[in-house]
This record gives C-alpha cells, structure tokens and sequence, in this order.
C-alpha cells in the first residue's frame, strides 16, 4: 500500500472512510481481496510472496493498512515481511493500543513501514521511523499516508487529500465511480516539488502521482472502505494491469457483527 487516505469519525454517518492505493511490481504475485479461507470474517488481498496483507477489515470492525517508508539506504536484506504486521492484527483479538505497543518494541527488525490500526472505538499509528517514542492514537480527523510518515506533505499527498476532503460522503452508497476517478490521478509532481528518498530523479517523477502507471512497478489496484454509523459497510477494489487499465471489481458489502455493532 502507497498512498492512503482515512477519515476517522470525521462524518457524523459515516464513522470510518478509507480510499488507498496499492503500488507493487506487476510480477509480484497477488490475490484480490476476498474473505480469507481460514478466517471467513476478513476481507483483504494476500501478498502471495510472504503471505501477508497491506490493507483489510474484519466483520468486527477491526482494520489495518500498512505503506513501506521510503528509505533505500537503510534496507534490511533479510528482515521478516511487513504485510505480517498487518494480517497478523486482523487475524487475531489483540486491541489496537496493544498490539501498537508490540510492533513499536519489535519495529527495529523490520525495513520502513507505516501501520494504522484501529476498531470501531480508536486507531492507532506506528512506524519504524517515527520520531515519536511510543504509537500515536488518532484523534477524530482526516488523515494521508504515504510513503513517508503520517500527513508528510508530499504533493501527491496533497492532491489526493484536497480532492478527497471535501467528497459528499452521502453520495458513497449511489456511486463509487467518482471515487475511483480520483484514486487514478495520473499527475506527477513539479519537479522543483519532488521529494529526495535516495532513489533517482526519474524514479522520484515517476513515483509522485497518486497513480501509478510503468511497464514493471505501478498501482495494482484501488480500494475504498467505509463504515456507515448503522453498520453497514462496505468492501470495494478495483484492480488493474500494467497498463493502468482496471481488468476486474470485487464488491464485498457486509454488516458489522452485533457485537462490534453494539460499541
């Protein structure tokens, strides 16, 4: 997962919203997002390299969505695989704060990432290359993620925040076609405008658009996750070629169990 945006009980109808991108090599084999066998009650992709997950949510409300942070001079060649991070919360019970705490202790062995957690009561961030000393629980507020820490102004940051901050949340249940559109923004940064990573000028423009598209790495697929206050929620990813053409949806619309219902 690249670039994600999240409104957490930003919408008094709408208590969780996610729209994110998933920027991969093409020939990185991937399952779209499903319930899991082994765990009928998640819905997500699976990394079939390492088996684990960058974004998914749980019929109990539990979610999770990890990015990578850019930072090539510090790759761990053998560290153990980050999308672990991710599917091992949604495949247990361990409450966001917690589970946080965890990962913060043993951040060290993993290479860059960004993680939010959360439930239908609280989110939590951590990363391994945070400032701060402990995780971060997330006030009610709008959020970007990318490849750098939480809210880091990237200008493809920026141009998916402004188109999505002020979206007519009441138009999520007649359409999601707008919302697509505006995950598939192909415009790259100024370059005056492009960050430094440590990878080349020409991976950094190819890199800035919210969108990706090239012959070998780009955006896999789009997806938009929102909690309606009744329960409700709904599931939907579009994924797409190395052309950026979208070549299949999956439509997953589910209700909260009673439980996470009844918070």
């Amino acid at each position: 997962m690249c670039i994600a945006y999240l409104a957490i009980a930003a919408h008094p109808e709408w208590p969780l919203f996610i729209a994110a991108n998933r920027d991969e090599f093409h020939a990185r084999k991937t399952l779209p997002a499903a319930p899991w066998p082994d765990h009928p009650d998640l819905i997500a992709g699976i990394d079939c390299v390492a088996g684990g997950t960058w974004l998914g949510i749980t019929r109990q409300g539990r979610y999770a969505l990890l990015t990578n942070f850019r930072d090539p001079a510090s790759l761990i060649p053998d560290a153990p695989s980050r999308g672990h991070l991710a599917s091992d919360y949604l495949t247990h019970d361990t409450g966001p704060r917690d589970y946080a705490n965890q990962v913060h202790e043993a951040g060290s062995r993993y290479n860059g990432f960004n993680l939010i957690l959360g439930d239908t009561e609280t989110a939590w961030y951590v990363g391994n290359r945070t400032a701060q000393n402990a995780p971060q629980e997330l006030a009610p507020g709008r959020y970007i993620i990318s490849n750098h820490l939480l809210n880091t102004p990237w200008p493809k940051a920026e141009r998916l925040r402004q188109a999505l901050d002020d979206y007519p949340f009441g138009a999520l249940e007649q359409s999601l076609a707008p919302l697509f559109a505006i995950l598939q923004d192909q415009t790259p940064a100024q370059e005056d405008a492009l960050p430094s990573t440590g990878i080349t000028r020409e991976r950094e423009r190819l890199l800035s658009s919210p969108f990706i598209v090239s012959p070998e790495y780009g955006t896999r697929c789009s997806t938009i996750i929102a909690i309606h206050g009744s329960g409700r929620a709904l599931f939907s990813e579009v994924s797409y070629n190395a052309s950026g053409k979208a070549i299949q949806r999956h439509d997953w619309p589910f209700l909260l169990s009673r439980s996470a219902r009844a918070r």
